[in-house]
């Protein structure tokens, strides 16, 4: 069991707080895979804890001391193993030159202090720093960004698997190598120079764009939104776009997602109801839009737009604007989503964009457009079994008055997807139809 299981007030503080101490340990002790195991461990004794004693007063202290600990045990059983097998094979005196050169460096931190001054000493943002170091050129991209999803986003595998559009048992082993891969690599616990920052950013912001996107709309369980993803994925992509220069290469795509993420999430009060049901956003109250981050989402795209080059992040910004700026869902304009939707499938084969094609495209000229549309993912090995598919399908059907169809496709989504929210309001839309029916 994680901590992130546990139903406690401190819960949405671990998650938080979880890539922040993974970035502290690794910085002092090196081992990806032990210092998350210690973490880990940390984590469960704070889920365990914390409810009955309160939540100290540094709490981000607290962890990194208990995962320095299990690190310090972990170290120094390795030690003692190395000194038992040394014994056997060789003699005594021998046997300090082998303990010795056998001894990691990470071995010097045996007793480190975590206390306040260490802390803040430490002027960089450890999970911006870790976020770069997952996103390591030794990786293979998907690699890396799975790598990085687990030890900076804290999704689950399942979760990671689903965004991949994978096998959950494919995605365990993936990232399993990552991690061996980082560890044999000898990649330095540091933030990577200006041009190491150039190679790694697109890699960077797709981990953050899918961080967001769990976030915003969780793949798994009772709740539709999981809000401390998609702030902290706010929070990074703010974090990058400052420490870049605002003219360089792929400025114009960061501002771009920090554009989409802010308007997106303006949405959020909106989304649902107040037992945590799901609300379309053609039904969504715009009074409770936040019109602050819509504010600063429109004034980030509009200035990365005028620089000429325009990449995917700033399509979906502008995708998102136009959603936003009206003020009534009869007001869209569709013929221009339709128009961004046409420039982003040149550039993405992504599935999901033709999805969202088809919608604009049934919006202007009418169901039959959209469904036809929707015939070439039927081939698409990543959409298969997916319940997005079947969701559009039935929205489709609805609006073209075909209820039947429109019926089967609500129920066969509801039965794929592992969303609790997206279940009942897919099996709320099939019983609505049914009902008109009889």
């Amino acid at each position: 069991m994680t901590a992130a299981s546990l139903d406690f007030t401190g819960e949405n503080l671990l998650r938080e707080l979880a890539p922040q101490v993974l970035g502290a340990v690794l910085r002092r002790f090196g081992d990806f895979s032990a210092a998350e195991d210690a973490v880990q461990e940390a984590l469960l004794a704070a889920a365990v804890q914390w409810p009955q004693e309160g939540v100290p007063d540094n709490p981000r202290g607290w962890l990194i001391q208990v995962a320095a600990r299990r690190m310090t045990d972990h170290l120094r059983t390795e030690l003692s193993r190395r000194r038992r097998e040394g014994v056997v094979v060789m003699q005594s005196t021998r046997d300090q030159q082998v303990t010795a050169a056998a001894s990691p460096p990470s071995l010097v931190y045996l007793e480190p202090s975590f206390g306040e001054a260490s802390e803040n000493q430490l002027d960089q943002d450890d999970t911006l720093i870790l976020l770069f170091m997952c996103c390591h050129p030794a990786l293979t991209r998907p690699s890396a960004i799975a790598l990085t999803l687990r030890a900076v986003g804290g999704l689950t595998t399942a979760e990671i698997a689903n965004a991949f559009l994978v096998p959950e048992a494919t995605m365990a082993q993936r990232i399993s190598r990552a991690k061996q891969r980082i560890k044999t690599s000898g990649v330095p616990f540091r933030m990577p120079t200006e041009r190491e920052r150039a190679e790694r950013l697109s890699a960077v912001l797709h981990v953050l764009y899918l961080i967001f996107n769990e976030g915003y709309t969780s793949s798994i369980g009772p709740d539709l939104q999981r809000s401390d993803l998609s702030n902290e994925a706010i929070r990074l992509t703010r974090a990058v776009h400052n420490i870049l220069p605002s003219t360089g290469e792929g400025a114009g795509e960061v501002a771009g997602l920090l554009a989409l993420m802010l308007l997106t999430d303006a949405r959020r009060k909106a989304r649902t109801g107040p037992d945590g049901e799901l609300i379309p956003l053609a039904e969504q109250d715009r009074t409770l839009w936040d019109r602050k981050a819509i504010s600063e989402g429109i004034a980030l795209i509009t200035n990365t737009l005028s620089r000429g080059s325009i990449g995917a992040y700033q399509l979906q910004a502008a995708i998102a604007a136009v959603h936003d700026e009206a003020g009534r869902a009869e007001d869209t304009d569709w013929p221009q989503i339709l128009a961004l939707y046409g420039l982003l499938k040149r550039m993405s084969d992504n599935p999901m964009v033709t999805l969202n094609h088809a919608i604009a495209a049934a919006m202007v000229h009418g169901p039959p457009a959209g469904l036809k549309l929707l015939e070439a993912l039927d081939a698409d090995e990543r959409l298969a079994g997916h319940h997005r598919l079947d969701a559009v399908r039935a929205h489709l059907h609805e609006m073209a008055g075909d209820h039947a169809a429109a019926i089967a496709h609500y129920r066969a989504a509801a039965d794929r997807t592992t969303s609790i929210p997206e279940r009942n309001y897919l099996t709320t839309q099939a019983a609505r139809l049914r009902n008109r029916r009889e």
